[in-house]
């Protein structure tokens, strides 16, 4: 491999690695590349589970509940749950089991599996 290939490819794979550092990404970016997931998938999981029965999610058709706290700017919040800092492993993990993280919390363990609650969790990183 020349030195200006090597090069190349440790710029390339250095970009994913602070891709997979980053807390949060905005619309048509890399929401995908730093969650593994998809947002449109996301999207429409987010709707078809229920989760704006009790979260306001924007995009989301009807979610518009009450209970839970509103998911606009997600992206940009520090903590999950107030107690676990926003990246997207303790998203996807807070999505899967919230009461393993935070037991008696008001959100239920919706039973999603991993590629279910990446895709929700790509979505959500794209609220700014």
């Amino acid at each position: 491999m020349t030195g200006v290939r090597r090069r190349s490819r440790m710029l390339h794979t250095a970009s994913v690695l602070l891709a997979g550092t980053m807390v949060a990404c905005g619309p048509g970016d890399h929401s995908d590349v730093v969650t593994g997931g998809s947002p449109a998938r996301g999207r429409a999981e987010l709707g078809a589970v229920g989760c704006g029965s009790c979260h306001e999610i924007p995009g989301v058709r009807g979610a518009r509940g009450l209970v839970g706290p509103p998911l606009g700017g997600i992206a940009d919040r520090t903590m999950l749950a107030g107690r676990s800092p926003n990246t997207p492993d303790n998203m996807i993990a807070w999505i899967r089991d919230p009461q393993a993280i935070e037991p008696g919390t008001a959100m239920p363990n919706l039973g999603v599996d991993e590629r279910t609650a990446r895709d929700m969790t790509a979505y959500l990183y794209t609220l700014h």
